[in-house]
């Protein structure tokens, strides 16, 4: 691991937002690392108000979007919601289509088939929507490439609105509404909005529209925050305040489908981490294993008891993803092994019979034991896919195009990637790739990196220091949980491995100076509890700890040296 401490902020800087805020000169470093420079900024921060949300009609196309499914609805016009099989297209589809169905619209949804169709708007989905007499589809987390497939549905007679927020290509399809923040054409103020933000934008607009008030749609954003935790955005700006009301709604009055999946996490009170290690895998697992419309089913049902059932059987399909997901990691690593691959500067395997829905989770475990570029390929009909992964500072969509005389297709961004290839291409492209890796990856790029926020001592982490930590949340891209360093601690002779396979780290420990002892808990640290025996430097984060009813502050360990 790779210790980076922060850059130091301006001195002045600091100082007065520790005089305006009454805070210590640690916590006003954090804040001004953060990019808050004065009162309000901090205030809006650890305040985050509804208010604060822009219009939604200073999306480009939103005046359209909102007359079209005006219409729609006043003709009773059958309306099909397009979503896609991820958390974020999953939430988003649900979201819509509860909202619309209010209304009393004649709305359906509808999730494409992640094997048979693969991502986005397909030809086989426009067709379902021609059979069944749907004359617009509004497309979620999906649809701004898909230029060829919204000219094949006009010539059926079907219109779409686009609520995407990919990256645009040079043309933008010919829909009746494209609303992308991230559309250089459009001006709206901030662009880091997921798919399922977008398609909250687009209900904000038609209640406003309507004459109703934004209070009405807070019982929406128990999704709104499932998908920005999931999509991994930055928890800045709007979505930080999508994401604070919405763990609210998520911890006081969530929809039946997620009462029934919190009800299987048995946690009392849910931070958007819970969220995204907890709950959003499980939906995630209705696309990988079974079909995307689960997850959906799930999220929509109103009955709790059928939701329990519901979520029963995603809870089933999100343990399979799990066996899988090891089994196929465990077979990874052995072809690694056996190959002497150990030493290389990539990752590249393949078995025709891994799943095609657990191969990107299985690539991002790899880098956890060989941190460098991975590929990890299973068959698909009678060519080879693959999901690739990167590490911090190495674009692999670069590295891809570099091997693109080897590739049929490929598209993804700096730090995952999705390929096809054909099999007889295969070890030419091992090769290839390897090579590319070899020549352009830095040192630094092969080492993982730990940023640390400030330097602190045992002394400094005081109930109230905790508590303004705490008001921090929730954290994410951009707002990370903050990260601490202390030096010369000793653990007190108690220090053990935990757990059933003991790779983890308990310690408590000290500081020669000082009489406070933390415990601290270190995951995946078990084999460096010999390092542990004279005073050596921590890297850790503060969570807190409730034990027999008693709550203390403990030491969350990321590394020590």
């Amino acid at each position: 691991m790779r210790w980076t401490l922060k850059p130091e902020p301006d001195s002045k800087l600091i100082s007065e937002l520790s005089q305006s805020l009454s805070i210590n000169s640690i916590l006003a470093k954090i804040l001004a690392q953060r990019g808050i420079k004065n009162f309000d900024e901090a205030k809006r921060f650890f305040r985050p108000s509804l208010e604060d949300l822009h219009a939604p009609f200073l999306l480009k196309d939103m005046d359209k979007a909102v007359d079209r499914i005006e219409t729609a609805i006043k003709n009773k016009e059958q309306i099909l919601i397009y979503g896609d099989y991820d958390v974020d297209g999953t939430t988003a589809a649900s979201l819509v289509y509860t909202y619309l169905k209010e209304w009393n619209a004649s709305v359906a949804t509808y999730i494409p088939d992640r094997y048979e169709e693969g991502y986005g708007i397909s030809y086989q989905g426009i067709d379902f929507a021609h059979d069944n007499d749907f004359t617009l589809v509004i497309a979620l987390d999906c649809g701004i490439k898909a230029i060829d497939k919204i000219e094949y549905a006009k010539s059926k007679g079907i219109d779409f609105i686009i609520c995407d927020h990919h990256k645009p290509g040079s043309n933008i399809p010919a829909a009746v509404a494209v609303l992308n923040p991230k559309r250089e054409d459009c001006k709206y103020p901030f662009d880091e909005l997921c798919g399922c933000g977008v398609g909250f934008k687009l209900i904000q607009a038609l209640e406003e529209k309507r004459g109703g008030s934004l209070q009405n749609l807070i019982p929406y954003l128990d999704l709104v925050a499932i998908a920005i935790g999931a999509d991994i955005v930055p928890i800045t700006g709007e979505n930080r305040i999508l994401a604070y009301y919405g763990l609210q709604v998520i911890n006081s009055n969530p929809r039946s489908g997620i009462r029934a999946l919190i009800n299987q996490v048995k946690k009392k009170e849910l931070t958007i981490t819970d969220v995204v290690f907890l709950i959003a895998p499980r939906i995630n697992a209705a696309g990988r294993i079974e079909h995307g419309n689960k997850a959906v089913t799930l999220l929509t049902e109103t009955n709790f008891e059928k939701s329990l059932e519901y979520a029963e059987e995603i809870h089933t399909f999100n343990a399979d993803r799990k066996e899988l997901d090891k089994l196929i990691t465990h077979e990874a690593l052995r072809q690694i092994e056996e190959n002497n691959e150990q030493q290389n500067f990539s990752t590249v395997v393949y078995c025709e019979t891994w799943h095609k829905g657990v191969i990107g989770i299985v690539a991002s475990r790899l880098i956890e034991t060989y941190y460098r570029p991975t590929l990890v390929f299973t068959k698909s009909g009678d060519k080879l896919t693959a999901s690739a992964r990167s590490v911090s500072g190495f674009d692999i969509y670069d590295a891809l195009e570099a091997c693109s005389k080897f590739i049929e297709q490929f598209g993804g961004h700096k730090y995952a990637a999705g390929l096809t290839i054909l099999p007889e291409n295969f070890q030419a492209f091992k090769k290839r790739f390897e090579e590319v890796v070899s020549k352009t990856i830095t040192k630094d790029s092969q080492i993982p990196e730990i940023c640390i926020d400030a330097e602190i001592d045992f002394s400094d982490i005081t109930p109230k220091f905790f508590r303004i930590i705490q008001q921090m949340a929730p954290f994410g891209p951009k707002n990370m949980t903050p990260t601490f360093k202390t030096s010369a601690v000793r653990d007190n002779g108690f220090g053990r491995k935990v757990g059933a396979d003991e790779s983890h780290l308990k310690l408590n420990l000290f500081q020669a100076d000082n009489t406070t002892t933390f415990n601290s808990i270190g995951f995946n640290l078990g084999n460096k509890i010999s390092q542990t025996k004279n005073s050596f430097d921590i890297v850790y984060s503060l969570e807190e700890n409730e034990w027999n009813g008693s709550k203390s502050i403990q030491l969350v360990l990321k590394d020590l040296q």
